[in-house]
């Protein structure tokens, strides 16, 4: 947790150095080469990770931005990092853009069909998250659908956007023949849904995928076993929300009758 916290507290001084460098009152883009990382680490004597993929990624999906940056938002605006090119990105004002689940909504319980194996060895929260939506076949089940993973952490280029990745792809069809490709986007622990990566996973399944059709996954843990499933969709420059559902993964011994009539009745 220490080292996590460095971590954070470098890359909040190397983004807050690199964007004022060329922030003026009332500009909207500030755009800037992953090389900046490196001219600034320098400055201010920053140990960079030999990964340098890792330090943008936390600055765009894991961290919230300084306090500093953060008060030169404008109301209901915040700043951005997106991607725009090989090692080229920038700051850029946008609505704030919030995808959090909805501590109101009713969960739906599901048998917990994950191998106990692989609950005993998932590393991560991200890669638990990924196995109990694949082996509880919760995208089937959400938008129903036949869906079937393809690839795992994606990681592939996009025009004008440079390189992204996809925590995992399914393709799936319908019971009218339609086929679709399928981004999920997985998140645990602090790590926070992103507008930004699901506009890169509609860019990538446009460019990579033309002939299917795309429906974007957003998955997060509320609990260990309560998941919030996403579907999203571009409406202009924001991402909204299409629908959304929790479902809590129990022993099916523990769903009732009264459950089942329930769900029956919603």
């Amino acid at each position: 947790m220490a080292k996590k916290k460095s971590s954070e507290n470098r890359y909040k001084q190397l983004i807050e150095s690199i964007f004022f460098a060329s922030y003026r009152d009332g500009i909207s883009e500030i755009p800037f080469h992953r090389d900046a990382l490196v001219e600034f680490a320098k400055k201010l004597r920053i140990k960079l990770p030999d990964n340098l993929g890792d330090a943008i990624y936390s600055l765009r999906y894991r961290m919230t931005m300084p306090e500093r940056i953060t008060r030169t938002q404008p109301i209901g605006t915040e700043w951005i990092i997106e991607g725009r090119g090989k090692s080229q990105y920038a700051f850029k004002l946008a609505s704030i853009n919030r995808i959090v689940p909805n501590p109101e909504l009713a969960a739906i319980k599901i048998p917990d069909a994950t191998p106990e194996i692989i609950s005993a060895y998932a590393l991560t929260d991200e890669q638990a998250l990924l196995a109990k939506v694949r082996y509880n076949r919760l995208l089937d089940i959400f938008l129903g659908v036949a869906s079937y993973s393809l690839q795992s952490h994606l990681r592939t280029s996009v025009k004008n956007m440079g390189q992204i990745e996809i925590d995992e792809v399914y393709v799936a069809v319908d019971k009218r023949g339609r086929q679709y490709i399928i981004p999920v986007q997985a998140k645990g622990g602090n790590d926070r849904l992103s507008s930004v990566q699901t506009k890169q996973d509609l860019a990538c399944c446009a460019e990579k995928f033309p002939r299917l059709i795309c429906r974007t996954i957003s998955a997060q843990f509320m609990e260990k076993d309560l998941i919030a499933l996403f579907e999203l969709a571009r409406d202009g420059d924001e991402v909204k929300i299409v629908e959304e559902r929790h479902y809590r993964l129990v022993p099916a011994e523990a769903i009732s009758a009264e459950d089942l009539s329930s769900y029956d009745n919603r």
